[in-house]
């Protein structure tokens, strides 16, 4: 069973929503051990004094800021404890705004929002507020003893809750422009038209279910045979090495025409597999 993350409330004007805030992933990520590899000894990681080279305790490290090279401003605890956001449990909607004027670039992590019992009648107003106007709301709140930027935009017949970055957390496009190598020419017209024939023969409806990890389920599949004993033969690896497009017209058609053989070659197999049943 699902357990809430956070408690709080939604404000906005005098209106007061009380919610939870619950995860709305899962991580998938593989976890490995450092172990010594003659007698898999797992490996205990030791902060050590570069000058001495002495183990460093927890209690004898302090926070450091450096403002020039091996010039630190030391800070403690305290001094960063009272700069701290208060950890209220609100979240401040300040604004309501156009989804389609936040650049995803922004978006961090998502979490889901359920009202508590007494205010599903709020909640559910709120809902019928924003879809009405087609609006997504801007807020602040602290989690984790840190004030995040969000919005809260509808999902279904739930409030999803999205932290941002910060404006200064984002780089500038501009920053980049040195780096972008530009086009000589516009692309021909024939090339539009072809180019547009691919991304048309590659088009469907988003389906997250039809993307699979398939790195992480190999790594499964390899530790689940060395569990059970198999000796397993590493396969040989080969860099994919870019290259250049020498002929660009010449792998826009190959490209099109191999996706229609393949949807051509898909939808025998389906008639074959309905016909057998």
């Amino acid at each position: 069973m699902a357990r809430p993350i956070w408690s709080g409330s939604i404000s906005f004007g005098l209106v007061n929503i009380p919610i939870r805030l619950y995860n709305t992933v899962k991580r998938k990520t593989l976890h490995f051990h450092q172990l010594r590899k003659k007698d898999s000894c797992r490996i205990r990681l030791k902060k050590i004094c570069p000058v001495d080279g002495k183990e460093v305790l927890p209690q004898d490290i302090v926070k450091g800021y450096e403002i020039s090279p091996d010039q630190y401003v030391i800070v403690n605890t305290e001094e960063l404890d009272a700069l701290s956001p208060k950890a209220t449990r609100t979240i401040e909607i300040e604004d309501f705004v156009k989804l389609e004027q936040i650049n995803p670039t922004y978006f961090e992590a998502s979490y889901y929002i359920l009202p508590e019992a007494a205010s599903v009648k709020a909640y559910h107003l709120l809902l019928a507020a924003m879809e009405h106007t087609h609006k997504v709301a801007v807020a602040k709140f602290v989690l984790r003893n840190k004030e995040h930027l969000a919005i809260l935009r509808l999902n279904g017949s739930l409030l999803i809750l999205s932290t941002l970055f910060y404006q200064n957390e984002i780089i500038a496009q501009s920053e980049l422009e040195d780096e972008l190598v530009k086009a000589d020419q516009p692309p021909t017209e024939k090339e539009l038209n072809i180019a547009l024939q691919l991304v048309e023969s590659l088009s469907n409806d988003f389906q997250p279910e039809k993307y699979k990890d398939e790195f992480q389920a190999k790594v499964l599949s390899l530790i689940q045979k060395k569990a059970e004993g198999e000796t397993v033969t590493a396969p040989s690896t080969e860099q994919n090495k870019p290259g250049n497009v020498v002929d660009l017209m010449a792998a826009l058609e190959a490209s099109v025409s191999a996706i229609k053989k393949q949807k051509t070659a898909g939808t025998r197999k389906k008639k074959i597999h309905a016909a057998q049943n």
